[in-house]
């Protein structure tokens, strides 16, 4: 039994037990008075008439002082005298002498007297197996009362009230359920204060509780202490306990089994990643004990065998080597690239680090011997970033800046009052922060009170963002919209002032923006609480053609916005708003939409460059004629004049008319015959340029000399060259 009293001078222990003689054998006297009045302690005779017959000083006096204490009503009193002696008699010993397991036995026979009882027991004889009486957190309650004193307990709970209601908590919850939680802390100390307690006796009734009954209530006691700053931070709890598959070593050979338990309890890697290249390691073993029974170590493999298990990993499916009694879902189906590359990973990890160990020997290189193939590497690299169509991205973000209690309402009131269980201000702060200011999950859950900053520039205010230290950067200072940092602010300034909880990453104590009742915001809460409703909200379903719409979705749509805008960041700027540590990381975000693509490639004038738009004149009267090829029924203008060839579009002096005899001078009277007919049909047709005519029309004279002097003795549709044409028009002249 543990006889420990509280230290604390605000409170001492109330009943003296040195003054008591608290040997546990009964003295002869006691045992033949209780031997002469054995037909008097049957049940059924009334108690006062027990505790007349039984004289007994040393067992009476105690219990006298303890009914005193504990502010017992005196017609109580014989009751409780009736029960203890009856028990001393059966037993043989004295109350100081029951075992644990005969106390339990008395105060559950003990009826309404039970709190009375265990108050005998707790005072008097250490007894501090109270959790062990069922009730949960009641029998804790009305011992408290009783022990500590009516007045301390009721100003104590008055105490937690205000301070849970603070936190967020709702008035039940923190009027009842979380007092009583606390009794059952301060009776397991042994002591009333708070100052008194410590983490090791909240850890302890924490562990007891774990698996049985919930401990959600015990972890708000936890962030009540923490808060006070009693204890360091509050006690991490696990409500759903996962149990393992009892089959999961199953087919696993025990040397492999070993080294990969070895290797999980040892590995410089977040429990998340050790924990799935385990459960993988354990389905490697499983392979290895079904194609390879004679090699039962990692200590046995050789490049041979690591080819081998390169090429299952090529080919494993969903299911195969499972454990027994490991879910079906999704049997058969192949890997994505990005799974099977984690199992390339986990097998290559494990004997790298067992040969840096020593734990091996290095008999084959696992990064040469286990690389996956290049194909693989390609799918995985050159994945796209899921960005959200624009027309679904423009209905969430007016759905973020109208959201309203309604849209994240847990129930309502019978008066129809809307409750939520996170306030509505920290509701839009953090649905903007997740629209605008384009941070992981992980850095938005993180971001802390006053990491919003304004700055003065140009008669304008610039919202700054400080970022915590995020998995490739260190903390650093982003502009944002202002609508982020105004929203940040409204929800600061009713946040109700919290302890300082641990920043898992970094180790230290911060205070966390997204805090409500002294608890963190869930890891999946956006994906799974925020993102749906928003979504149901926008009228827009939570998946698309590229999948399920999630938190860091919204990441890769707003850096792709920012890259394709009117005015774009650069790749380096991107890259330090994103945090990036590598300009590689943001070209996987760079990507160029096809609207800007488009816009790019017309502005570049490829159709412009390269064809060339002529005039053409067609004589409908002597098409409809049926001329004959002798005459002319197609004129192309040149500007100029004429051309009247009909394959005008495969001349080489097209673009430097030569003036053969297809040619028809404007101002000529064919020309002004021509121009003056009503039934011509004007048209454009393309021309396609060569590269020589193209750079006639890009550089201008000088490029259109070069053309003419090609073409000088190039011979003409009508059959003489340029120069023989120009010899020819000469001679006229002359």
């Amino acid at each position: 039994m543990n006889d420990k009293v509280c230290a604390s001078p605000s409170w001492t222990w109330p009943v003296k037990l040195d003054e008591y003689d608290r040997s546990p054998e009964l003295k002869p006297e006691e045992a033949e008075t209780l031997c002469a009045n054995q037909s008097s302690l049957v049940e059924g005779i009334p108690p006062l008439e027990v505790i007349e017959k039984c004289n007994l000083p040393r067992l009476m006096k105690p219990l006298e002082d303890v009914c005193t204490h504990i502010e017992l009503q005196p017609k109580y009193w014989a009751n409780l005298k009736a029960m203890m002696v009856r028990d001393v008699a059966v037993r043989g010993r004295s109350y100081w002498g029951w075992t644990e397991e005969e106390w339990i036995a008395s105060i559950k026979k003990g009826g309404h007297e039970k709190p009375s009882v265990a108050s005998v027991g707790y005072l008097l004889c250490g007894f501090d197996a109270v959790h062990k009486l069922g009730g949960k957190s009641f029998i804790f309650y009305g011992l408290a009362y009783r022990i500590f004193g009516r007045e301390h307990i009721r100003r104590l709970f008055a105490d937690l009230e205000k301070m849970l209601v603070n936190f967020g908590y709702r008035d039940r919850t923190a009027r009842i359920y979380v007092p009583r939680a606390m009794c059952e802390v301060l009776v397991t100390n042994r002591s009333p204060c708070l100052e008194d307690l410590t983490v090791e006796v909240v850890q302890k009734v924490f562990d007891r509780r774990q698996g049985r009954h919930p401990t959600f209530f015990l972890s708000a006691v936890s962030k009540v202490l923490a808060n006070l700053k009693i204890i360091s931070a509050p006690i991490k709890r696990m409500d759903r306990p996962r149990y393992p598959n009892p089959q999961l070593l199953t087919g696993v050979p025990e040397k492999w089994a070993l080294a990969a338990k070895y290797w999980f309890e040892n590995a410089r890697y977040t429990w998340r990643v050790r924990t799935q290249n385990y459960y993988f390691l354990l389905t490697v073993g499983r392979w290895l004990g079904a194609t390879h029974p004679g090699i039962n170590g990692p200590e046995d493999w050789d490049r041979k065998l690591a080819v081998e298990c390169l090429t299952m990993i090529t080919n494993i499916r969903c299911g195969d080597w499972r454990a027994p009694g490991q879910h079906k879902r999704q049997y058969g189906r192949p890997l994505k690239p990005a799974g099977r590359m984690q199992c390339y990973s986990a097998v290559r990890v494990f004997f790298a680090d067992l040969q840096e160990w020593g734990v091996i020997p290095p008999r084959f290189d696992p990064y040469r011997s286990l690389t996956p193939p290049r194909s693989l590497k390609a799918l995985v690299c050159s994945s796209a970033p899921r960005v959200i169509a624009d027309d679904v991205w423009a209905k969430l973000l007016w759905a973020g800046l109208n959201i309203t209690a309604d849209d994240f309402a847990s129930k309502r009131n019978p008066d129809g009052e809307i409750y939520t269980f996170y306030p509505i201000e920290m509701m839009r702060a953090l649905t903007v922060v997740w629209l605008f200011a384009g941070l992981r999950g992980d850095e938005i859950r993180r971001l802390r009170v006053g990491c919003v900053r304004w700055q003065q520039e140009n008669d304008s205010s610039i919202c700054l963002l400080e970022v915590p230290v995020n998995k490739t950067s260190a903390a650093f200072t982003k502009p944002v919209d202002r609508i982020v940092g105004e929203a940040i602010n409204v929800w600061e300034k009713v946040r109700p002032v919290q302890a300082k909880l641990c920043d898992s990453k970094t180790g230290e104590m911060v205070d966390f923006l997204f805090l409500h009742r002294m608890r963190h915001l869930g890891s999946y809460y956006l994906n799974l609480g925020l993102i749906p409703r928003l979504c149901k909200k926008a009228g827009v379903p939570q998946r698309d053609l590229r999948g399920k719409i999630t938190s860091h979705r919204a990441r890769s749509t707003i850096a792709t916005q920012l890259f394709n805008a009117k005015e774009p960041m650069s790749l380096y700027e991107l890259q330090e708003w994103l945090g990036h540590r590598l300009p590689s990381s943001t070209q996987r975000y760079a990507k160029i939409t096809p609207t800007k693509l488009m816009k790019s490639y017309s502005d570049a004038g490829y159709f412009g460059r390269n064809l060339r738009m002529i005039e053409v004149l067609i004589d409908q009267e002597k098409v409809r004629a049926g001329v004959g090829a002798q005459e002319a029924w197609k004129f192309y203008d040149l500007g100029h004049g004429f051309c009247t060839y009909d394959f005008f579009d495969q001349c080489p002096h097209r673009m430097a008319c030569a003036k053969c005899s297809f040619y028809m001078p404007k101002g000529s009277t064919a020309s002004a015959l021509l121009q003056g007919k009503n039934n011509l049909l004007r048209m454009r047709q393309e021309i396609p340029l060569t590269d020589a005519e193209a750079a006639a029309v890009d550089d201008g004279a000088s490029a259109l000399d070069s053309l003419l002097k090609r073409l000088a003795n190039v011979p003409t549709p009508a059959g003489p060259t340029p120069l023989e044409i120009r010899g020819e028009s000469e001679r006229a002249a002359d």
